[in-house]
């Protein structure tokens, strides 16, 4: 592993704009986009997949593959990815720097405490949350009412949804879901993302009139506690790939995508930046393109679409997906052509990417890779887990091809559309739903929200196991409804979030959390318990 003072010079970045956390990451100044803003960017390409398994379907590993990928061909990517919660670190899915020899490295860091980043966030957010309650108890000037804002900490806990304190009924939401997170995400400076944190809507007076962040103060302190965390972080793969690991909002509740500007130095700084959207395309790259796209200045130039043989037969109905069943796996595949569908309607170039399992058979690898051809797919089968970039240099040079074609992206709705427009759109063309209705409480809440005049991108919160709102459907549904139970408002994020029936903003764990399989040695090493 290159010391990484050594590779923010190989880069283009300056010692002085290098701020080292150690010997093996380190914090870049946003004083490297001022200077390099007249720069051309490099290639943008989006890597997405299709709906996964519980476990997930190694989008993370394949993002990593594809830069090792490129830097084997000869060309200078950098990827960005986000920065993992604890939540998940401990619960179902594990870390996410990704596996085998597809990795970014210190793990062990990036999983657990890294520069800090979640603990500013959750500090900064527990901090408004103080404010408020101090305000209420210190004589209310204010008026307030209802308070909107929750506290948050970055863990799996369901016993902290709702709790009921001395000042009033509150709540907690994981950090990754909080509106912090989205606002250190979408800010593109210390200004900017002061400006965002004033305009978060703390709660209702007793006129139920909106009340600021900006009416109540503090919002100073919030960004000092955040200035450090607003720079992006940098660290490696274990070939030497330079990787942005910033911003971790979830995807099924929040945008799910990495900071803006560690998007942007990557843009500035590689020939292409690969990112990854979390989850599915109904998610992740929904919200990448109606939500952080336009932040960019930059639209995406290729798509990458992550499948597995096991999340195709799972799918396709397979009660254990680990095992051959090519049946299932054939009865799978509409799911994936919807989500292509999609990216085509969209106008966007991409390719398939199927991950490689070291159990997966033969046949079925052979099916899947005609079934693409024959349908006028390109697709690439991936094998960066067992074999690094050396094992994706057919999904880097499709890339390389595809980045080069140009594109016209087609919005799947546009600015003037109105929220309950945007909600229609995105569940009719990119679900696939027949029909979308609207509990009592949502109505009434677009309602005076359209009365305020905040008519505002939206970020839907859904369960990315389905394409639906139910995660016991799989595969591609029969004509299906879509239920939205609550509209809520992240002002300062810029959005309005769309809560589908049953989302949980604060998750639980599962029966047997990886919390209780991690061995750890006297070296302080960690595997998980087979």
């Amino acid at each position: 592993m290159e010391k990484i003072a050594s590779l923010c010079e190989k880069m283009g970045v300056a010692p002085e704009e290098c701020i080292p956390y150690g010997f093996d990451k380190a914090k870049i100044d946003l004083k490297v986009l001022k200077r390099l803003e007249k720069k051309k960017d490099g290639k943008l390409i989006l890597v997405t997949a299709i709906n996964p398994t519980p476990a997930g379907e190694g989008k993370t590993t394949v993002s990593i593959g594809l830069t090792q990928g490129l830097k084997y061909i000869g060309k200078h990517p950098i990827l960005a990815l986000r920065e993992p919660s604890l939540g998940p670190v401990f619960g179902l899915k594990g870390g996410a720097t990704g596996g085998g020899k597809s990795v970014v490295v210190p793990e062990d860091d990036i999983n657990l405490h890294f520069t800090g980043d979640l603990h500013a966030i959750t500090a900064a957010n527990n901090l408004l949350a103080a404010l408020i309650d101090n305000h209420m108890f210190q004589g209310n000037e204010l008026n307030l009412e209802t308070i909107t804002w929750k506290r948050c900490m970055d863990m799996n806990d369901r016993n902290l949804r709702e709790i009921e304190t001395p000042q009033r009924k509150d709540g907690f939401v994981i950090t990754a879901a909080s509106e912090i997170m989205a606002i250190l995400a979408l800010s593109t400076d210390l200004m900017d993302l002061k400006r965002r944190i004033n305009n978060i809507l703390i709660g209702y007076n007793k006129d139920q009139n909106p009340v600021f962040v900006s009416d109540l103060g503090g919002a100073d302190a919030l960004v000092w506690l955040l200035k450090n965390a607003l720079n992006p972080n940098l660290v490696q793969t274990i070939d030497g790939v330079p990787t942005f690991v910033h911003a971790g909002p979830f995807a099924n509740i929040a945008h799910g995508c990495n900071s803006i500007v560690a998007t942007k130095l990557a843009l500035k700084l590689g020939d292409y930046a690969v990112t990854e959207a979390g989850f599915g395309a109904d998610l992740g790259m929904e919200k990448f393109l109606d939500i952080k796209m336009p932040h960019l200045g930059k639209n995406v130039d290729a798509v990458v679409i992550v499948t597995t043989l096991r999340a195709l037969k799972s799918h396709g109905g397979a009660e254990d997906f680990s095992q051959p069943d090519l049946q299932a796996m054939i009865q799978g595949l509409p799911l994936l052509a919807k989500h292509l569908s999609n990216i085509r309607q969209i106008g966007l170039p991409y390719v398939i990417a199927v991950n490689h399992y070291y159990n997966d058979v033969e046949d079925e690898i052979a099916y899947i890779m005609n079934w693409a051809k024959s349908e006028g797919h390109k697709i690439a089968l991936c094998d960066g887990f067992a074999k690094g970039g050396e094992g994706m240099v057919d999904l880097a040079n499709i890339i390389v091809e595809i980045a080069e074609k140009p594109s016209t992206i087609n919005p799947i709705y546009t600015a003037q559309d109105t929220p309950k427009e945007k909600i229609e759109k995105i569940a009719k063309n990119i679900y696939g739903a027949n029909e979308v209705v609207f509990s009592k409480r949502a109505t009434a809440q677009l309602e005076s929200y359209e009365k305020l005049g905040w008519n505002l991108p939206v970020c839907m919160a859904k369960t990315p196991l389905s394409i639906t709102g139910d995660p016991n459907v799989h595969g591609l549904p029969e004509p299906f409804t879509l239920t939205i139970s609550e509209i809520r408002p992240s002002l300062g994020a810029g959005f309005l979030v769309a809560l589908t029936k049953g989302i949980m903003v604060m998750p639980g764990l599962n029966k047997t959390p990886r919390a209780l399989n991690i061995m750890i040695d006297a070296e302080g090493n960690v595997t998980d318990k087979e």
